[in-house]
């Protein structure tokens, strides 16, 4: 028997590895052919995942962009992307042609869970309808579904898929411990709940926790400044409180497939329950808005020096949405480019994690280049390895929009 993991990106491919590492042979479906060539070539384009550990357990990996192969699998985990449209509402259009396709060959014992982050009641009301529409199979009998919410922290190394708790949920009890089993094989901790739409919400009240804290700072943060107060050093004083408080920090707003997304899947579903979920779209509202503010202060900081931004030579550190890694999923660096270049500045960007901009029609440029006679210098992600002290020390006009230089006065450095 095998396992099948469908959709090879930042959740799936880490899956592939470990059950494969488990010993499974491991069935890993995706519809881009990129992808599947590059299993094949024994080459990772996950950075949580290195080549050399691909390439270790390959021999256990059949990557394929077909779903036929799925019909032998023991178990069937789907974790393809659940994006927004145009519009900031769910874009289910991956979600359901993979629910179908899954459906089309589905057989008698097997487990189907879905771990794509989603609104609650996905897996009762679009994954089940659709095995049902191409199978006389009686869920939570003949086959087991379930959802267990991933929890993917690009980048990130105490925290892995073999330490973090697995939350699931399945259609009866029965479902839920088939579930158990199978994670149990590659996670050390098992939380069970009720219902897949616990599970599913349980994955939404993670990530709408952190939105509406960092709304929040980022909110203290534009009062703060407007009232002359250092909010690095009111957060690094309030964060000495050892109980009742839990330290968030402003910046240039919120980047990675979750947190700029996940609420807006909640807030769409409550509709349907005739609920307006004020208080999670204020803090969507407020996130979003933030790369526009942080574009207002370099304008400032430049107005203040008699500089225009129009014709400026400004340099930007960090394009990735998070430090220490190359993915650009939703970063606000990409706006605050997007924005500064309509204003006419003559832009340039560093970035050692990310060496083109295809979007945008730019590639990183080295990083003493990027400096040289630079108007302004703006820190959106501080890369380890970068030395922004010094960077800072000797900018022209420094924007500080991840506080790394909290602490040092100096007339050129300009904080969030």
């Amino acid at each position: 028997m095998s396992i099948g993991v469908v959709g090879l990106g930042y959740v799936g491919l880490p899956l592939v590895v470990a059950f494969a590492e488990a010993g499974e042979e491991v069935i890993a479906v995706d519809i881009d052919q990129r992808k599947v060539d590059s299993l094949d070539a024994g080459e990772s384009y996950v950075e949580d995942i290195p080549s050399e550990q691909l390439r270790a357990v390959m021999a256990n990996v059949h990557a394929t962009t077909h779903y036929a192969p799925l019909a032998r699998a023991e178990a069937i985990i789907i974790c393809v992307p659940t994006p927004l449209n145009e519009n900031r509402e769910p874009d289910l259009g991956p979600l359901e042609a993979s629910s179908e396709a899954v459906a089309q060959v589905v057989q008698q014992g097997q487990l189907i869970v879905l771990e794509s982050t989603t609104y609650p009641g996905t897996t009762r009301d679009l994954l089940v309808p659709a095995i049902q529409r191409h199978s006389s199979l009686r869920v939570g009998e003949e086959v087991n579904v379930a959802f267990s919410p991933e929890r993917v922290d690009p980048g990130r190394t105490d925290y892995t898929l073999k330490n973090t708790p697995k939350v699931i949920g399945g259609i009866t009890e029965r479902c839920t411990e088939r579930a158990a089993e199978l994670y149990g094989r590659v996670c050390e901790n098992i939380q069970r709940v009720s219902t897949p739409e616990a599970a599913e919400m349980t994955k939404l009240l993670e990530n709408i926790f952190r939105s509406v804290n960092i709304a929040l700072v980022n909110e203290m943060a534009m009062v703060a400044e407007r009232m002359g107060i250092d909010i690095w050093e009111v957060v690094d004083a309030a964060s000495t409180k050892p109980y009742g408080f839990m330290r968030f920090e402003p910046g240039p707003g919120m980047g990675g497939h979750c947190l700029p997304v996940d609420p807006f899947y909640l807030t769409w579903r409550a509709r349907e329950f005739q609920i307006s979920t004020e208080f999670i779209e204020l803090a969507g509202k407020i996130n979003q808005q933030m790369p526009y503010y942080c574009v207002e202060r370099v304008e400032l900081a430049l107005n203040d020096v008699a500089k225009p931004i129009k014709g400026s030579k400004i340099a930007v550190l960090g394009v990735a949405y998070k430090a220490g890694i190359g993915d650009i999923r939703e970063s606000p660096a990409l706006r605050i480019i997007e924005v500064l270049r309509k204003r006419g500045a003559n832009l340039v960007y560093h970035d050692p994690f990310v060496p083109e901009l295809r979007k945008l029609g730019i590639r990183s440029t080295p990083l003493q280049e990027a400096l040289t006679d630079a108007d302004a210098v703006v820190l959106v992600t501080a890369h380890p390895g970068i030395d922004h002290h010094q960077i800072a020390a000797d900018a022209a006009l420094f924007v500080d929009l991840r506080g790394v230089t909290r602490g040092t006065s100096a007339e050129q450095i300009v904080r969030l």
